[in-house]
């Protein structure tokens, strides 16, 4: 087995440990917020960082685009000099709780991502908005951390590998954007049969 088979197939395995349930109930969550007008606010760290800004690009655009109700998506690290602001002149352990102190209402949906759940200023930002009516999501792998048990929902990838882990954060943005956008997973199956008879 090539390296390259051995990684794919430990993606495999942890794609097909997830519980689809909880990943449909997540997809739940995001699409309640958009139809009722709520903000989601998405942050991270690093890796995560990339992935709550990719949320906020898929969901912004692919769900939106040519629509007239629009999905309302803030990714809390996109914004670098405020991040900066805070670590510099407060603490890094404030950069995604205080922006969300200007911007959050109660109801609004609040996504914090963390491979190893235990990422102190995401943990801080979830605290802050559960005590003050948010709805809470963290996103976490390994064991899920202190992440999993502070957030009122989670989406848990039960892997010990933070590439794997991410690459199943990142899955959730892409489900859920094709699922919003109305785009029938049907389809493809049926694209895949086309191509394989060479019939259109």
């Amino acid at each position: 087995m090539t390296y390259s088979e051995a990684y794919y197939s430990r993606m495999v395995k942890a794609i097909h440990a997830l519980d689809y349930q909880q990943v449909d109930f997540c997809m739940d969550l995001v699409e309640a917020a958009w139809k009722e007008g709520r903000q989601i606010f998405t942050m991270g760290n690093g890796g995560s960082a990339s992935t709550a800004s990719h949320f906020v690009c898929d969901w912004n655009k692919g769900v939106s685009y040519k629509k007239e109700h629009r999905i309302r998506a803030i990714c809390l690290n996109d914004n670098v000099p405020t991040m900066m602001a805070y670590a510099n002149d407060v603490s890094y352990l404030s950069v995604f709780e205080e922006p969300l102190k200007n911007f959050m209402r109660p109801g609004d949906l609040v996504i914090g991502i963390s491979g190893s759940g235990n990422s102190p200023n995401v943990l801080n930002a979830i605290q802050w908005a559960n005590e003050n009516g948010g709805i809470t999501l963290g996103i976490t792998g390994y064991d899920g951390g202190k992440l999993k048990l502070m957030s009122r929902h989670s989406l848990h990838v039960n892997v010990n590998d933070m590439q794997i882990v991410e690459d199943l954060h990142l899955s959730f943005g892409h489900v859920t954007m094709q699922r919003l956008s109305g785009m029938p997973a049907e389809c493809y199956v049926e694209k895949e049969k086309r191509a394989a008879t060479g019939t259109r």
